[in-house]
């Protein structure tokens, strides 16, 4: 028999039953919750439904919770303050783990994942956010669900899916200096398009890959839905071993060695077929600044603003000068040229302590000539932080260091641009408004941004790392 993929093995592994329809149901091994999953909760109490496994559902507030203030009486809009207010109520009615806001534990859900072992090799995990991919950074199959099917899991621990063909995307080589795994998937989605990875999983495999620091895969898959994919997954490896061991919620004793022993048989074989190979040359790859309203729109740094009439599809030259007009940009503009009113570093994409430690290097010793907030990805991240003296390095500079949560990259929390105002932002989607109405933003990796917040446009950071 031919061999399996990687998210072959563990899909096969959780398959209750299959329907002639092509429909699967999937059992679930652990779900994500988080502020904005109150309707599934609504929904469970309307039908008089207990939660089907709460001890298998972690709830952490994330998207409504402020960053300047860890007082709900701050939160104005009464509809976010009523969510927030929801969290403790449906942890303690429900049963479930809570990290409760103002707990060092609680954070942006993508981050308390992995950093409490959550997040397992050869799991099915899901949550109520798009960007659940991050998940498969570990090994496992992880997806973002809508509100129904949040109920669903909640009352049966199941799903109902459609098994997606799957891509494997190999990256030769390794990155170059100042070159960050924000950077690469940026390139990739550059390279396939954001519907590139649309109703495929997509594996990420090659050198440049196996390069990569944790912290780094996460911010990899956690864009992986901005491909058009749902599900990211990087094969486990004694590196994804190490950065498990000895977390709160991750196996121990002699449950960590039988993990051990299934984790290891997980990766892809070697006679696997994909059903759709895309292969890139990470030395190729350069610090990437997004330019218009979707991820695909990004350039190198040392690159211009693109010229629509190059565009030979009539359809894309239309959606480049719509985006260029939006974006109030000017088509052959150098991108180092074009300058920003305010930076965000945070986001479950860029808010880890490998995050915060690269634009601190940047930061130390210089100033911010813009506006400029450091969010960290939670209470365990903002406290390693500045234990490391990380927060005095972008306090110094003139940065925001503020309180742990999803900020500015979803602008439902206070945390948003004024129309028209330009942002360097570590975030994952440059969609209109997505910071705010009118808002207009960059998608760039932690290290750029600070360059842009001391220069108050985009440059080439190498320039200024190189003497670090």
């Amino acid at each position: 028999m031919a061999g399996k993929t990687l998210f072959d093995k563990i899909w096969d592994h959780h398959v209750v039953v299959e329907r002639d329809d092509g429909q699967t149901l999937l059992y679930v091994d652990r779900h994500l919750c988080h502020d904005g999953s109150f309707n599934g909760f609504r929904k469970l109490r309307a039908a008089g439904r207990l939660l089907r496994r709460p001890l298998q559902t972690y709830l952490t507030p994330d998207h409504y919770t402020p960053t300047h203030t860890a007082s709900i009486d701050a939160i104005s809009e009464p509809r976010a303050r009523a969510i927030v207010a929801a969290v403790d109520a449906n942890a303690a009615e429900f049963g479930v783990h809570l990290f409760p806001w103002g707990d060092k534990r609680q954070g942006i859900a993508h981050v308390v994942g992995p950093e409490q072992g959550i997040t397992l090799p050869g799991l099915v995990m899901v949550c109520g956010d798009s960007h659940t991919s991050t998940h498969g950074a570990l090994g496992c199959i992880s997806f973002g669900i809508g509100s129904s099917e949040v109920a669903h899991v909640m009352a049966t621990q199941t799903l109902w899916q459609k098994r997606p063909q799957t891509m494997r995307i190999t990256v030769a080589g390794q990155l170059g200096f100042g070159v960050t795994a924000k950077d690469l998937i940026l390139a990739i989605i550059r390279h396939i398009g954001a519907a590139g990875g649309t109703g495929y999983a997509i594996e990420y495999a090659g050198p440049a890959i196996r390069g990569l620091s944790m912290e780094g895969r996460l911010t990899l898959c956690n864009m992986t839905i901005e491909a058009g994919s749902r599900t990211g997954i990087v094969a486990p490896d004694e590196l994804t071993y190490r950065y498990i061991e000895g977390r709160p919620y991750a196996p121990c004793g002699d449950k960590w060695q039988r993990a051990l022993e299934f984790w290891r048989a997980l990766p892809s074989d070697e006679d696997a077929a994909f059903d759709r190979q895309v292969s890139l040359d990470g030395a190729a790859i350069a610090p990437m600044v997004t330019w218009g309203n979707s991820p695909q729109e990004a350039v190198q740094v040392t690159e211009a603003v693109p010229d629509p009439e190059d565009e030979a599809d009539s359809d894309q030259r239309a959606a480049m000068r719509a985006a260029l007009d939006y974006m109030g940009l000017t088509a052959g503009t150098p991108i180092q040229d074009v300058r920003v009113d305010k930076v965000f570093i945070g986001a479950c994409t860029n808010s880890r302590i490998e995050d915060l430690r690269a634009a601190a290097a940047v930061a130390k010793g210089r100033k911010v000539s813009v506006p400029a907030w450091v969010v960290p990805g939670s209470g365990l991240v903002k406290a390693q932080a500045e234990a490391e003296g990380l927060d005095r390095v972008f306090l110094d500079a003139g940065f925001e260091w503020r309180l742990p949560g999803c900020s500015m990259c979803v602008g439902m929390n206070g945390d948003t641009l004024a129309p028209g105002e330009r942002s360097a932002s570590t975030s994952n989607r440059n969609f209109r408004g997505r910071q705010g109405r009118g808002s207009r933003t960059h998608l760039v990796s932690p290290a750029m941004a600070a360059a842009a917040a001391i220069h108050g446009h985009f440059t080439d950071v190498r320039h200024m790392m190189e003497g670090a």
